[in-house]
């Protein structure tokens, strides 16, 4: 009997100390992945590299202000997700455009701003912008048809970059039948606030 006590303690005490698990929706990177040099351009057509990763969490979306469905749908979460994390981490919200053809500063800027005036709409040419994207985990796909309306196919996920510039997680899209894949906003709430104490505790 006393075995078994000591057995169900030991097992308490294990359970106890074992890190929260983040949903299944949600992928975290064992070792962060510090990212390469990048150069961008803000709605303001200013300049921003990895500097401006630093000193706070990131979370950065793919999209196009001409996107149907997805953009719009995952910008009004991440300003709620953004709103519920930021009452305990610095955050800040980055709208990647992978279609700088049609998304001119003025454009982006006005697009943002329709969510939140304090998210980031960046872009750049392909050049440059493939590379970044690629390095953030996501992925968009865009063709070279003249055609004046087109859409481009892009990641549905959410890169989280940590205060110190690495990639430390990404946040899937739910896929239910008839619904457009977007994220969860609840999950990532809850996902995010085990990374934020997770990361609190290796320091």
């Amino acid at each position: 009997m006393r075995l078994l006590l000591l057995v169900l303690l030991s097992f308490a005490i294990l359970s106890c100390s074992q890190p929260k698990q983040v949903s299944e929706l949600t992928v975290v990177y064992p070792s962060p992945k510090l990212l390469k040099p990048f150069e961008l351009k803000d709605q303001s057509n200013q300049i921003v590299t990895n500097e401006h990763l630093i000193g706070q969490w990131n979370l950065l979306f793919l999209g196009y202000t001409s996107c149907p469905d997805i953009c719009p749908m995952t910008l009004a979460k991440l300003t709620h997700i953004n709103n519920k994390i930021s009452e305990f981490e610095n955050t800040q919200v980055w709208f990647v455009s992978v279609d700088p053809h049609r998304d001119t500063p003025t454009q982006r800027k006005d697009y943002i701003e329709y969510f939140d005036k304090s998210f980031l709409a960046v872009t750049h040419n392909h050049q440059h912008l493939f590379p970044f994207v690629r390095d953030i985990g996501l992925i968009y796909a865009i063709n070279d048809s003249q055609e004046t309306e087109y859409y481009v196919d892009h990641s549905a996920s959410i890169a989280l970059i940590n205060p110190n510039g690495e990639l430390t997680a990404i946040f899937k899209p739910e896929f239910k039948k008839g619904h457009v894949p977007t994220v969860n906003v609840e999950y990532i709430i809850a996902d995010f606030k085990i990374i934020s104490n997770a990361s609190k505790a290796r320091l």
